[in-house]
């Protein structure tokens, strides 16, 4: 039984992960965390200070802010720590891969199995198809989403540009110049509306062809999924920075 800490417990998307928890029965929630007030069937703290509840793993939907005070709380108890947060700085990105030296950390930009399986599959397309064709990621989330580019089309972008022969650029703004498109270029475009999950579309435009690969969320209990199965998955290992792709490998 892997016993989890919860931290952004009263959330949305924390409280997909405790429904995702209540139907398993190889792992439970014995804690969560939240500055906020609600109702959870386990005890609720305010801040990491507080706890004194022992844990197999802490999965944090949280905020950007809440990270340090959350890994500092990990290392010092050799809790692995599962981190889905988003909008992270690359300071903060340094802190998880400083961490990861010490205890075991689960990192990726997103927690679907699905997404990433598709940028396995883009990075794929691009060692066949990258000399040849144009690049584009289109990103499209619901209208609350406050980062742009979302976590998720830059890592796939990554994915792409790892499998090909050149250094790509990035443009996220090419509407501000008039000029050809650049052939190094992977356009990366977001949109924001309504009540969008998460779509993501890798478009790779040649003569006279235009292949796409695509993924869409209906719903958030995709990632929430995602989020438990590493907490069972990395609560026994050893220290070391751990993504979907280890998970992958030994399911």
């Amino acid at each position: 039984m892997t016993d989890i800490i919860l931290s952004g417990c009263f959330g949305k998307m924390g409280r997909a992960v405790t429904d995702c928890v209540n139907s398993r029965n190889d792992c439970q929630i014995v804690a969560g965390v939240d500055a906020c007030s609600g109702n959870a069937d386990y005890p609720v703290f305010k801040s990491f200070d507080e706890i004194d509840i022992k844990a197999d793993a802490v999965i944090d939907f949280s905020h950007p802010s809440v990270l340090s005070g959350m890994l500092d709380y990990c290392r010092k108890n050799n809790i692995a720590a599962v981190i889905g947060t988003t909008g992270l700085t690359d300071g903060q990105k340094q802190l998880i891969e400083n961490t990861s030296e010490s205890i075991p950390v689960f990192f990726t930009a997103n927690m679907s199995l699905g997404v990433n399986l598709i940028s396995e599959l883009a990075a794929k397309a691009a060692k066949v198809l990258g000399n040849d064709f144009d690049i584009e990621i289109v990103e499209a989330h619901h209208n609350q989403k406050i980062d742009a580019p979302s976590g998720t089309a830059l890592m796939l972008a990554e994915s792409v540009n790892n499998a090909l022969d050149y250094e790509a650029e990035y443009e996220f703004d090419r509407h501000s110049k008039r000029a050809k498109r650049a052939k190094n270029e992977i356009g990366i475009h977001s949109v924001r509306g309504g009540t969008i999950v998460g779509e993501h579309e890798v478009i790779f435009a040649g003569l006279d062809e235009v292949i796409k690969i695509s993924h869409s969320a209906r719903s958030k209990s995709l990632f929430a999924v995602g989020a438990v199965n590493a907490a069972v998955f990395i609560a026994p290992k050893n220290a070391g920075m751990y993504s979907m792709k280890n998970l992958i490998s030994e399911m």
